[in-house]
């Protein structure tokens, strides 16, 4: 049945739910620990101005002297004041001597003079820690301010300080360089998460959209699509933000049809990254459920050459009764990029009619419909389900705009769901199937059998290496009792059995 919204194509599982939930969990545990090691060296830098009084941070101040001995001045807490007293015989510390000597007998000795700086009689190890502010004399200053050029001066005071302000910044933008490249790249990979999520599901809305709505190939096939048995129900299951997923059932010679689709992890931003460096493609898998009497015994796959020999390797079912088939001589065959591989060459070309090699498998037909073609591999031994008799087929999707281009290669699946139901071996061919397959239940019997006896020889070894630890701990008063009561049981065995009869 064709559903008519098309908003309700898609619907997430509990699983993808579960998924989103731990993503968008690690996502903002992230954001919250790159907050904390930014809020960290914020405090770390802002707690360096209350580390000691070094002369290197105070030069770092971007001011001149006279501002910088101001904003000191107001910043330090006042000095003690501090009067000067003349030198006792307690004491040691005195003025220092006038180092200029008395130029004559008539020179009368000039009153000390105080200074405007409290400082000129300072003795430094007497108070240490304590800063000295000396005040530059007023005939100094005057001179310095009459010299010519001092314009020239403070333009140059202006382009250092300028230079040094520049050099703090990308002092400082350089310090959270760490910083910025994470958020930087969580910014990124959420905003691709969410694009190439949305690429994604586009991708498998186009393809429902052309393949499973009314009047489309599987609805003139089925006669129920979806994942419910109602008209609301959602044509698509979402089980991951790459995998999608389309059933279909009610049709003849099968229970049901499961359609995967798994496109590239394009939410994820490494994956993206490495898809550029080793492409790979989206593919769909459709799985069908053949009843048990309406399948015979038919083991058959196409595919590429170099896929093909690799499946015959790996696919137990073709590895037991599948060889690579040669192509005949006489008759239309597949492309020479096609490789068949097939229990019998009477089922390989009645399973490749000319309908089949005009439409997709001719050499013409291959390189214009059969670009995004994969493999097929039809069996009645299918391995790895409860269900053996299954169709796989296997298709790359293309893009959104070129949805179309895939579909003769649909149209293969209910082909061979109606050829297969419908197909009867030859009494030749059925010999040689039965054969190979009742030699072949032999094989897996005893390897059954086999795997069994191991087990069981495992397991007596067991029993027995737990009976001797356990009588390594025992006394030798009761491994002797043992023993005796050992002795006597196979003495009783070994005594030949008596039989009383009553006389008449």
């Amino acid at each position: 049945m064709a559903k008519s919204s098309s908003g309700a194509l898609l619907a997430s599982s509990p699983f993808r739910i579960f998924i989103s939930r731990g993503e968008a969990f690690l996502f903002l545990i992230a954001i919250f620990l790159l907050l904390s090691l930014f809020l960290q060296r914020i405090s770390a830098s802002s707690a360096a101005h209350f580390e000691g009084f070094d002369a290197d941070e105070d030069e770092e101040l971007p001011v001149s002297d006279t501002k910088k001995d101001d904003y000191l001045s107001t910043h330090r807490t006042p000095h003690p004041s501090i009067s000067l007293s003349t030198s006792t015989p307690e004491s040691d510390h005195g003025p220092p001597d006038s180092p200029v000597a008395d130029q004559g007998s008539g020179s009368t000795p000039k009153p000390p003079t105080t200074s405007s700086s409290s400082f000129d009689y300072w003795d430094e190890d007497e108070f240490e820690g304590i800063p000295q502010e000396l005040s530059v004399p007023s005939d100094e200053r005057a001179s310095t301010e009459s010299v010519p050029g001092t314009g020239q001066g403070s333009e140059d005071e202006k382009l250092d300080e300028d230079s040094k302000s520049t050099a703090r910044t990308q002092f400082k933008i350089g310090s959270y360089s760490i910083e910025i490249v994470c958020i930087s790249f969580l910014i990124v990979f959420g905003i691709n998460y969410f694009t190439g999520k949305k690429e994604n599901e586009n991708i498998a809305l186009a393809w429902a959209s052309k393949f499973a709505v009314k009047d489309s190939i599987f609805d003139k096939n089925f006669s129920l699509l979806g994942v419910g048995e109602t008209d609301d129900s959602p044509l698509l299951l979402k089980e991951g933000q790459n995998v999608f997923k389309f059933y279909a059932s009610g049709r003849r010679f099968c229970t049901g049809l499961l359609a995967t689709m798994e496109l590239k992890s394009r939410h994820d931003l490494i994956s993206r990254l490495y898809n550029m460096v080793i492409p790979c493609q989206d593919e769909i898998t459709f799985e069908v459920y053949m009843n048990d009497d309406a399948m015979d015994h038919v083991i058959f796959a196409l595919a590429r050459k170099k896929l093909a020999k690799t499946m015959q390797k790996e696919d137990r079912d073709l590895q037991r009764f599948a060889a690579l088939v040669a192509p005949p001589s006489g008759r239309k065959w597949v492309a020479e990029e096609l490789q068949v591989v097939s229990e019998s060459k009477e089922v390989a070309g009645d399973l490749l009619t000319d309908a089949v090699l005009d439409q997709v498998f001719g050499d013409k037909s291959f390189e214009k419909f059969g670009k995004g073609f994969i493999s097929m591999h039809l069996s009645d031994q299918h391995a790895g389900g409860s269900n053996k008799k299954m169709l796989v087929f296997k298709f790359a999707l293309p893009d959104v705009n070129h949805m179309a281009d895939m579909t003769r290669l649909v149209a293969l699946v209910p082909y061979y769901i109606d050829q297969i139901g419908r197909y009867k071996l030859s009494t030749h061919a059925r010999t040689k199937t039965e054969a190979a397959r009742s030699k072949v239940a032999q094989e897996e019997y005893k390897e059954l059998q086999s795997s069994r006896q191991e087990a069981l020889q495992k397991k007596k070894a067991e029993q027995r290496k737990k009976v001797e630890e356990a009588e390594a701990k025992l006394s030798a008063e009761a491994l002797r009792k043992k023993e005796a009561k050992e002795h006597a049981r196979q003495m009783k065995k070994s005594m030949p059995k008596l039989k009383m009869t009553r006389a008449h």
